[in-house]
């Protein structure tokens, strides 16, 4: 699908969609609490979708009435059919570490973007507590059943989410789990999400502040109701399209989140964007906007939507800790510098630090390379310049389907497949 945007005036407010990482996580938590759940609010998108239907393949059943689902956990029974886990790699790394309590054997299929992202480690630690996983190719094969526990040691500076998966599974080890980080971990808030979420589940567990240790005694998941707040990841393009473009009101945001991303306030604020919170929600107005530098290890997804307001900055911006940037649904350290030099922007991109120079940028045309993240951010320059097209466009339905119809509600001039 082929997007095109002409220059538009931005004004209006709209909600936050859920978040996408709430949503997964408070799904797997309810299918591991034997009774009935409550996900309230739950985003429905691609990735949510697959994480739903690959837990109701090994027995979860969960009944979809509208802004609530219903989450029946119990026993975990194995497959009949291979789980195929789409393009999300929450859902593809979070069930492998379920597998693992799974009676038997269960076969994950990976879309074609996540086959090419890593799982190497979280095999290679559920290895260490005797578990027998492999990866094929797209597929993860895990035998599952009885899951002893013990001591596992892994990396923390590759992916959050072998950590998150681990966490998830442990206090149904028949001994516990102890997880040792041999590196300090990066996206430390998207593990204290899931130490949130297995919170309001009933699990409890020892931690110390730099997140490096986790000692999980055997326990229970209790069934609860769970309220899934917005989502700052989805809400960092509407934000930015107010500060570069007009105002815009965004609701259904907590200040106060947990979630990494929520640091775009502070980011827009540093780049001179005025800023107004009050309750839940946020307005940016258009402002001139300096250059920033910034150390993204936390908050990576921010890396596109800040990428697009640099470009527009005066100065020259710098963004670090973005290595892992190049293994997400795409290279997008590769996917902005090659967006931005089409529209006329200097970029110099080196291993760890992207340096983008704000300019007066042109339209062009923009290959999503099927990334979300990709497609959402360059609407904002589109918006802008006017003149520009984006390829692949239908690839936000992974976190954000509504994200085209949102963006012409708020004053852009979007056209869809020329129509």
């Amino acid at each position: 699908m082929k997007v095109s945007i002409h220059k538009s005036e931005i004004n209006g407010k709209v909600t936050a969609p859920s978040s996408k990482s709430y949503t997964i996580r408070g799904l797997m938590c309810a299918a591991l609490a034997r009774g009935r759940s409550e996900i309230i609010h739950p985003l429905i998108s691609e990735d949510t979708e697959a994480a739903a239907e690959v837990l109701g393949q090994i027995g979860v059943s969960i009944h979809k009435q509208g802004s609530r689902w219903q989450v029946m956990g119990g026993p975990l029974k194995q497959p009949t059919e291979d789980l195929f886990c789409r393009d999300s790699a929450a859902t593809l790394r979070f069930m492998t570490a379920i597998c693992a309590l799974v009676p038997g054997k269960c076969r994950l299929l990976l879309g074609p973007s996540l086959s090419k992202r890593p799982i190497t480690p979280l095999l290679q630690a559920l290895g260490q507590l005797g578990v027998n996983c492999r990866a094929d190719g797209a597929s993860v094969t895990v035998r599952g059943g009885r899951l002893k526990g013990g001591m596992v040691k892994l990396p923390g500076d590759i992916s959050s989410q072998f950590i998150s998966a681990l966490l998830l599974i442990a206090p149904l080890a028949e001994g516990g789990i102890s997880i040792r980080l041999t590196t300090p971990p990066k996206s430390k808030p998207y593990l204290k999400m899931t130490l949130d979420c297995l919170e309001k589940f009933g699990i409890k567990l020892e931690a110390p502040e730099d997140l490096r240790e986790f000692e999980v005694p055997k326990q229970e998941y209790r069934p609860a109701s769970y309220q899934i707040e917005g989502d700052w990841s989805s809400a960092s393009y509407l934000l930015a399209l107010g500060a570069v473009l007009g105002k815009v009101t965004v609701t259904n945001l907590n200040p106060e989140s947990l979630q990494g991303d929520r640091i775009m306030l502070n980011l827009l604020k540093d780049m001179g964007a005025q800023v107004l919170v009050s309750n839940d929600s946020v307005t940016v107005q258009r402002s001139k906007l300096e250059a920033i530098t910034a150390d993204l290890s936390d908050c990576i997804d921010l890396l596109p939507t800040l990428a697009i307001l640099a470009a527009v900055a005066d100065g020259a911006s710098q963004f670090t800790g973005i290595k892992r940037a190049r293994l997400k649904e795409s290279n997008r350290v590769a996917a902005l510098r090659e967006g931005l030099t089409r529209m006329g922007i200097k970029v110099i991109e080196e291993t760890d630090s992207l340096t983008i120079v704000g300019s007066r940028p042109k339209g062009s045309s923009i290959d999503s390379h099927d990334d979300h993240r990709i497609a959402m951010a360059f609407s904002i320059l589109g918006s802008s310049t006017g003149a520009t097209t984006i390829n692949g466009a239908e690839c936000v339905r992974k976190t954000y389907p509504e994200f085209w119809d949102i963006l012409r509600s708020l004053g852009g001039k979007v056209e869809i497949d020329g129509k």
